[in-house]
């Protein structure tokens, strides 16, 4: 473990072979300002992200932070998990910025910049608010489709739209629509998911004209036109077997058109077998789908949340990634994705037990970390805590403290503990999930406090039990809320300000990636004829 200059890691960070670049800072930190490639892995939960996040013991870590020496502290709890290539980016992200590198705001960078390289490289046609308005008032046939999951749909939409998470569609195009001349819209908050959307029912076949709806939902907004609040999705339509046939066929031509492998149970045991290469196992089929059986040790990834946050599942650079479906027509459209993503991915489908492979052993795989376990306290017996002397600390979000925390509480969060005034002989009760809470506690023992206790229940729970609870509009204060992302936050809630600059942002990505960074991109050609649709604006 050791630290290296600024300049050593950006060469690192795009030279061939696997690399992880994990930013341990909190998630407004890291939304603040952050390397193009660098995926969110906050040391307030960091032992129980990173295994996810980096599943192969030996595969190369490099951490950044704010300079502040907790990189360091990330790198310990690496060395206890058994990751063996581990280092941290010296003087963290404020020397990458001196160093002359870009820091860049938001999440989600590489699949969003995703979706901007494929609007332009394939020119994806798509439909402004005002066009897609004058259809419908003009009487126009069309179908509007929301490529979001149905909580983001149930808290806004476009009237008249219908929740189907991207993938789903396609997968279940001859469930959903019986037209094959009718024009398809797809839309999504922002711009990303709208052009993934529309680009994968391309890419899987679909003879239907397709737009992307130009600013989805904000764009809307920012037309002066309403917006549908607290819709229930209705389900999924049932595929009968010629409707999973059809899917299944589409599957195999993307596949053959776009060179995606397709692996059986064999090849996929000796993929997770090889100590050389980190794999990702990651079943894009419905949650539904997922609970009823899959891949043992496989982890649930939506198609359409996959493409468009991949680094929410993915933290190794150049990594093998297999994508577990049914019929494989999900898993293709998606692998198109992440291969311009530059990882290198395979599909492997679950028709039958016939193709089940049974248990997977994972070659080196990192150690589960070793926590301690505390005691409990009721809500009340920790307000008398607080009262006598103890000490009570809300490791919650910050947001959720200021709505309301217990009487006495005072809030905190793991990579600042050491910053509170605590001697040993004191009592310390700990609010908040217990996995966090038990990092949190794992910190506090290595510095010779022991007398701790896990606060039991939420808030909800408080409130029942009769707990004095309070809230506070200002405490913490933006500036220490760390893991509170304040950057465009109100875009959904009606900040037109804020929507105006989040789509601003999501359009001037491109340009800001140096060579490099755009070197990490493969796009392919792509499925939509220039001469066959107009890009209406």
């Amino acid at each position: 473990m050791k630290p290296i200059d600024a300049k050593t890691a950006k060469a690192r960070l795009h030279a061939r072979g696997e690399i992880a670049l994990l930013d341990v800072r909190e998630q407004g930190q890291y939304g603040e300002g952050h390397p193009f490639l660098a995926v969110p892995c906050p040391y307030s939960r960091f032992e129980n992200l990173a295994p996810s996040l980096v599943p192969r013991r030996g595969a190369p870590v490099l951490l950044v932070d704010d300079g502040d020496g907790v990189a360091e502290r990330a790198a310990s709890a690496l060395d206890e998990l058994g990751y063996r290539d581990v280092s941290w980016i010296d003087g963290g992200a404020p020397a990458w910025a001196e160093a002359g590198y870009t820091l860049f705001k938001g999440v989600n960078l590489p699949s969003k910049t995703l979706g901007e390289l494929i609007e332009l490289e394939w020119r994806v046609p798509h439909v402004s608010a005002d066009r897609l308005d004058g259809w419908r008032n003009d009487g126009g046939a069309f179908r509007l489709f929301d490529g979001r999951p149905a909580s983001e749909y149930r808290k806004m939409t476009i009237p008249g739209s219908t929740c189907f998470p991207n993938g789903e569609l396609a997968h279940r195009m001859d469930a959903a629509i019986d037209d094959e001349t009718v024009p398809v819209v797809v839309n999504c908050a922002g711009r990303t998911r709208s052009i993934i959307g529309a680009a994968g029912l391309k890419l899987a076949g679909v003879k239907n004209p397709v737009y992307a709806l130009e600013n989805g939902t904000q764009g809307w907004a920012l037309s002066g036109r309403e917006l549908w609040r607290g819709r229930l999705a209705a389900p999924l339509p049932d595929m009968d077997e010629r409707a999973k046939a059809a899917s299944a066929v589409r599957a195999r031509a993307l596949a053959k058109r776009c060179d995606i492998p397709f692996v059986d149970a064999q090849h996929l045991g000796l993929l997770a077998s090889d100590a050389s290469h980190t794999l990702y196992m990651l079943d894009v089929r419905t949650a539904d789908e997922f609970a009823a059986g899959s891949i043992p040790g496989a982890v649930w990834a939506p198609a359409g949340q996959l493409a468009q946050a991949t680094d929410q599942w993915v933290g190794v650079r150049r990594a093998r990634v297999v994508l577990i479906d049914d019929t494989g027509l999900r898993a293709a459209i998606t692998a198109v994705f992440l291969r311009q993503l530059n990882y290198d991915v395979f599909v492997f489908a679950m028709d039958g037990a016939k193709r089940s492979p049974g248990e997977i052993v994972r070659a080196d795989a990192p150690a589960p970390p070793k926590l301690p376990r505390l005691p409990s306290l009721s809500a009340a017996e920790a307000v008398a805590l607080a009262n006598n002397g103890g000490l009570l600390i809300d490791l919650r979000g910050s947001m959720e403290y200021r709505a309301g925390h217990l009487a006495g509480a005072i809030w905190s969060i793991r990579p600042r503990l050491d910053e509170l005034p605590i001697d040993a002989q004191r009592s310390i009760a700990l609010a908040g999930d217990e996995a966090f809470v038990a990092l949190a506690a794992k910190d506090l023992i290595a510095r010779g406090i022991s007398r701790i206790a896990h606060v039991a229940g939420d808030i909800t729970v408080w409130r029942v039990e009769g707990a004095p609870v309070m809230s506070s509009s200002d405490e913490p204060s933006d500036a220490d809320a760390i893991d509170h992302l304040f950057f465009t936050h109100r875009r959904h809630d009606g900040d037109m300000a804020d929507a105006r600059r989040y789509l601003a942002w999501e359009m001037g990505l491109v340009a800001q990636l140096d060579a490099q960074e755009r070197a990490e991109y493969r796009i392919g050609p792509g499925p939509f004829d220039p001469n066959s649709q107009v890009a209406y604006s």
